[in-house]
């Protein structure tokens, strides 16, 4: 075996220590091992020597080298024999693999770098090539070991933010239980009217809500409203304007208000809907805004009085199937101050219907963009001319879907139904 060449340069410099502490050298010749051994440990490295292929799996077995310097030819098991095996040996962190050899051939170092050396040595071995050697390997595992830390770290992430989301997700499943429950009628019979509410998020929680609340013996209120945006904070303020039409404390809302006698009448839509106006602008801390539809029924006369606040016009069914829409449009709440609201008022005719829903139902998609629009909206509605009810909805909603291809909606998906039906 050929010795190591000493030489007085300037690499001899002890190198600044990190990934690479721990060095094994790997010859069946003793001379040569403590020569290697002497320039790594007066360059600061901790240095494990091993006279065999054997000895060096064994060693690599039981303690964590970060590099190895091994000679290719020995007897037995070979510098490659080992490096097979090193490679397939379950570590933490990479090992650089350095094979010194005094072959030449290209076909051999080639078949060194496929089982997995990381460089080489040549015979007779030099101390600055084997220092700046050993600098490379430290670069290199530098590298992975900073991108195994930086995985970690990504790993670590991702877990909390499972973890995280996990825990949102059961909050989120919570909140749709609470906001569905703002609806605890889905169906009502008036005797002479019947109301039918539909609600459909498209997230765990929305920004749309419908209802209706009870006025004098003869009359209710209902509404469809949908508030601007997604998620938590729109699905917030539904259920803060919920309470302000409250059907279980008459007092507290809104929209009722006391006549001389003592008994409760019903406050005009529209101004009902500036004052909501007037309290989004001056007493609500938010930028968000909400469209609705709002009015009263008197089941007794068929007179409805209506307010439309940027929602989509109210569709109005005969008893021969046919649909027309009304309402002038009017502003969004919350949007404009001092905004002014229009009443419109119709008296529904025996076996008619209105349908009030969020834009939600006629911005519903294609596969090729296309929205469902109100024509769209008008044909649905003139084939299920024969369901009421539930019933009514349950096929409406399918129907809908279907026009998008089943995909999840875009947008949170409501509507309500007024049924006139006098005994």
């Amino acid at each position: 075996m050929a010795l190591v060449q000493s030489k007085n340069t300037l690499l001899q410099a002890v190198p600044e220590r990190g990934v690479v502490n721990r060095v094994l050298v790997v010859d069946d010749s003793m001379a040569q091992r403590k020569i290697l051994a002497s320039h790594l440990k007066r360059w600061g490295y901790e240095v494990v020597e091993a006279g065999s292929g054997e000895a060096a799996i064994e060693i690599c077995r039981n303690e964590e080298i970060d590099l190895v310097i091994s000679d290719w030819v020995m007897p037995e098991v070979t510098g490659l024999d080992f490096l097979r095996i090193f490679r397939e040996l379950e570590r933490e962190h990479y090992g650089y693999f350095i094979l010194v050899t005094s072959k030449s051939d290209k076909a051999e170092i080639a078949q060194g770098l496929d089982v997995g050396a990381d460089d080489f040595l040549s015979k007779p071995v030099s101390s600055d090539e084997l220092l700046a050697r050993i600098r490379a390997g430290e670069r290199i595992l530098k590298m992975e070991r900073e991108l195994t830390e930086k995985n970690r770290l990504v790993s670590k992430t991702f877990q909390e933010i499972s973890d995280l989301y996990d825990s949102l997700d059961k909050d989120l499943i919570e909140a749709r239980r609470l906001q569905q429950s703002l609806i605890r009628e889905r169906h009502r019979d008036f005797g002479n009217a019947q109301v039918s509410l539909m609600l459909k998020p498209s997230g765990h929680v929305g920004g749309d809500l419908v209802g209706f609340y009870p006025i004098t013996e003869t009359c209710f209120g209902l509404f469809s409203l949908d508030v601007s945006g997604h998620g938590v904070a729109s699905a917030l303020m539904t259920a803060r304007l919920a309470a302000y039409f409250s059907g279980s404390t008459p007092e507290q809302n809104i929209a009722i208000e006391r006549a001389d006698d003592g008994s409760p009448k019903a406050i005009r839509p529209a101004k009902v809907a500036a004052t909501l106006n007037k309290l989004m602008l001056e007493e609500m801390e938010t930028d968000l805004y909400f469209t609705m539809t709002l009015g009263h029924f008197d089941f007794s006369t068929g007179e409805l009085v209506i307010t439309q606040a940027g929602h989509p016009h109210p569709l109005l069914q005969s008893e021969d199937g046919s649909v027309t829409f009304f309402g002038d449009g009017g502003l969004p709440v919350g949007l404009i101050p001092n905004a002014t609201f229009e009443d419109v008022t119709i008296t529904l005719k025996p076996k008619q219907r209105v349908i009030l829903y969020s834009d939600g139902v006629t911005e519903c998609m294609d596969d090729s963009g296309e929205m469902l629009d109100e024509h769209g909206l008008k044909g649905i509605v003139e084939n299920l001319r024969d369901q009421s009810g539930n019933a009514f909805f349950d096929t409406f909603l399918w129907d809908v879907s279907a026009f998008g291809n089943d995909r999840d909606f875009d947008d949170d998906v409501s509507a309500l139904m007024l049924e006139f039906d006098p005994k």
